[in-house]
Parts: structure tokens; sequence; C-alpha cells
């Protein structure tokens, strides 16, 4: 059996078409972020007031919207991208603490999310997001996946003999599995699902940083906002080519 739809979700349906936008706008994220913070050079605490900003506005657009309405719900995932690649950055490098101690603060951040919303809640379900306390628990914890994925890609990118291809070929050979595992696996689909929103992120981060990084860095230096605005327009093409309707992801009602 799939999910159990209630007929006021506010989450799409999961399609090929939702993971298409989803490594587009993880992809924007990164572009844009960086962009904000180092090609204007505002730097990643400025970049993440002004993303933290865009993200609320866009949460509080969300949870008031009545419906399931597509372009506002992929301007809320862009918003959380954006603000995760600042806010890694700043974890990760102004900080002091490296990639090790970011990455195990935004692990903590995020089970502490998880944690909350199952206290509150009685249990993590996604498969109907309707309520305001629901969205933002579903939101507040995507956006800790986000930044989490951020840094788990900058680290993996900036590993020896890695790299930004490298890294992209990794995450990408992850998902392909998930999907296998999907296919042809008896894996809970809800921890499948939820594996793949996490990956889909470091693997958008690396692709963003092969596209805008300097060559003696190992990218292709392109204009940061050129790339954000071409990865933008392509998320605008999909969502008026590709079906974007209410439905709901995996949750523990999945088989």
């Amino acid at each position: 059996m799939g999910p159990t739809i209630g007929s006021g979700s506010k989450v799409p349906e999961v399609t090929l078409g939702f993971w298409v936008l989803k490594i587009l706008a993880t992809t924007l994220g990164e572009t844009g972020g960086d962009a904000v913070s180092m090609t204007l050079d505002l730097g990643y605490l400025v970049g993440s007031a002004i993303f933290a900003a865009i993200f609320v506005v866009a949460v509080l657009a969300q949870v008031r919207a009545r419906s399931f309405r597509p372009f506002l719900y992929w301007a809320v995932v862009v918003a959380t991208t954006t603000l995760g690649t600042t806010m890694a950055d700043f974890a990760t490098r102004s900080l002091g603490i490296g990639y090790a101690g970011g990455t195990a603060l935004l692990v903590v951040g995020l089970i502490a999310s998880l944690a909350v919303w199952r206290s509150v809640e009685g249990a993590v379900a996604v498969d109907d997001i309707e309520t305001p306390r629901v969205e933002a628990f579903y939101w507040g914890t995507i956006l800790f996946s986000q930044t989490l994925g951020t840094a788990l890609g900058d680290w993996v990118a900036d590993t020896p003999d890695v790299g930004f291809v490298g890294g992209a070929v990794l995450f990408g050979s992850a998902l392909a599995a998930i999907a296998l595992a999907a296919r042809f696996s008896s894996i809970s689909r809800t921890v499948l699902f939820w594996s793949a929103f996490v990956l889909t992120r470091p693997l958008g981060a690396t692709l963003g940083d092969l596209i805008d990084k300097p060559l003696e860095s190992g990218g292709y230096e392109v204009d940061r906002f050129v790339i954000s605005g071409a990865l933008g327009l392509a998320m605008v093409v999909g969502l008026l080519l590709l079906p974007q309707r209410a439905g709901g992801h995996p949750s523990r009602h999945s088989s």
C-alpha cells in the first residue's frame, strides 16, 4: 500500500519529477548561497542572515497557504538550500571547528529536531503534511538536513584525490543504489526516502562547486549569478512541464 494521503496534503507526490526538481534546487542552493557570501563578499554570517529572512517569509507563506502550491513549495525548498549553504560554511569555516566538527554539530541538530517532532506529535509522520505545527517541524527538519548535506558534500569534495567530480560520482552512485533498493528490496520506504532526500543535498553541493569554483580548485569557474539564474529558469520550466500534484512522502504507514 502507498502512503495515506489527506485531501489537504501540502507536499508533492514523490515522482521522478520530484527528484529532478530536488537536485536542481540543491544545486541552485549551492551556487546561490556562494554568490551572496563569496561573490558579493558579504561573508557567511551576513549571507545566513539574508537567507534566514527569506526562509522565514517563504515558510510563513507556505504555512498560510490552504492547499499545495508547487511554486511556493519549491521556493521554500530553495530557501532551505541557500540558507543551508551559508550556515554550513559558517559552521565549518567561520567557527573554526572544521568539517568534522560542523558535521557532528549538524547531525546533533537534525537528531534533536526529529526527537522534538516525535515527542510533540507522537511520531514523525510525513505522509500527510497539513497542520501548521507539523509543517513547522517538517521544514525545520529539512533545513537541518540541507545544512548537513552541504557540510558533508564539502567535506567529501575537499578530501584529497576525491574532488568535486569524485564527490558527485560518489553521491550519485549512492542515490542509484537507493533507487535499486527501493525497486528490488524490502527495506523501509521511509528510510530509503529520507536517505535519498538527504543525499541529494551533498550531490547538489558537489555539482554546484564543480560548476562555479575557480579553475585552480578543480571547478569550471562559471559565473555564480549566471548559473544560478540558469538553474532557477530550469526549475521554472520543470515546474511547468513535470506533473506536480498534492501527494505525500513515504511514512510509517507505507509498506
